[in-house]
């Protein structure tokens, strides 16, 4: 597989100098860990409430935190980013986006044509590794011209606790926007529908190439799980929905989208402390683009270090 950076489009006759599908900024970003290669991909961004991002936190202090960070104050864009693995013969894509059939969201949906632009097809893909199913990860393999182009012996990779789950979603300690838990159980049902012929089920960990893990942890889903990297001397983490921005500086505020929100800050602070420890390369879904960096521990919190762009 080539990681290219360089774009192979036709020229935009109304712009001689740029490519039809070039972008301002390229939403895409490359690196190694030691012999594997790993594509960070940006599927866009989706408007949520800020109060989702932390629905136990006093009101005050979420206002004060998302001044601080200057976004908010009643919503922010909210990252997405899914990533492309070589190792070995196989290609792996970890999640799926949100695909673009989902009214509200404009801004989503962009990995497939991203894919294009960085000189990779989709019928290459050889595993999908799904870290959970909720429609911002799975969204995108439901969309007409990605089925299509999948090959038809694509393996997808979800732990078992994960399907079993969605066969009788429990929302009961979420706290959503009102229109999202239906949106969820269909979503789930369509892509349990499309793909139950080409999903390999895992309990609690399974290598899905060499030096690739995909391991459970629960918290955010029952089966949500983690992705990692690890070749040579390096790692790199993919954390999925395990944290989001607010994370390193209040690991205790809850998502609205946990499903076991005890759980998932018990998963987050694990993970952030394995991470601080280890310097290893981390990456989640929902942090700002590329959201490659490493963890840092500061007092009682944490600290994110970005990692420098390499170009």
């Amino acid at each position: 597989m080539t990681m290219v950076l360089q774009q192979t489009a036709q020229k935009d006759p109304k712009n001689p100098s740029q490519s039809a599908t070039e972008e301002l900024v390229p939403s895409r970003y490359a690196l190694k860990v030691g012999d594997i290669d790993v594509l960070v991909v940006s599927d866009g961004v989706l408007p949520l409430p800020t109060s989702t991002m932390s629905t136990n936190a006093d009101p005050a202090a979420r206002a004060a935190w998302f001044k601080d960070m200057y976004l908010g104050p009643d919503a922010f864009d909210w990252a997405l980013n899914v990533l492309v693995v070589r190792s070995g013969e196989q290609t792996l894509l970890v999640d799926a986006g949100l695909g673009g059939q989902f009214p509200g969201f404009p801004r989503a949906g962009q990995f497939p044509r991203r894919l294009e632009a960085a000189g990779i097809e989709l019928s290459s893909i050889t595993d999908v590794v799904i870290t959970h199913m909720h429609m911002d990860h799975i969204g995108g393999l439901l969309v007409e011209d990605v089925k299509n182009r999948l090959s038809p012996d694509v393996r997808i990779h979800v732990c078992a606790t994960e399907v079993a789950f969605w066969a009788a979603p429990d929302f009961s300690r979420t706290d959503m926007p009102a229109p999202v838990p239906d949106v969820l159980r269909t979503t789930a049902r369509r892509f349990m529908d499309v793909y139950r012929d080409r999903l390999q089920t895992f309990e609690q960990e399974h290598e899905v190439a060499p030096g690739v893990v995909v391991k459970r942890t629960g918290g955010h889903t029952p089966g949500h799980s983690v992705v990692y990297v690890t070749s040579g001397n390096e790692k790199l983490t993919f954390a999925g929905d395990a944290l989001f921005p607010v994370a390193f500086d209040h690991p205790d505020w809850q998502n609205g989208f946990e499903h076991d929100p005890e759980e998932a800050v018990r998963v987050r602070v694990r993970l952030l402390q394995e991470a601080a420890a280890s310097g290893e390369w981390f990456v989640a879904t929902h942090l700002s683009f590329p959201s490659v960096g490493r963890v840092a521990v500061d007092g009682d919190a944490f600290r994110w270090v970005a990692g420098s762009w390499d170009y």
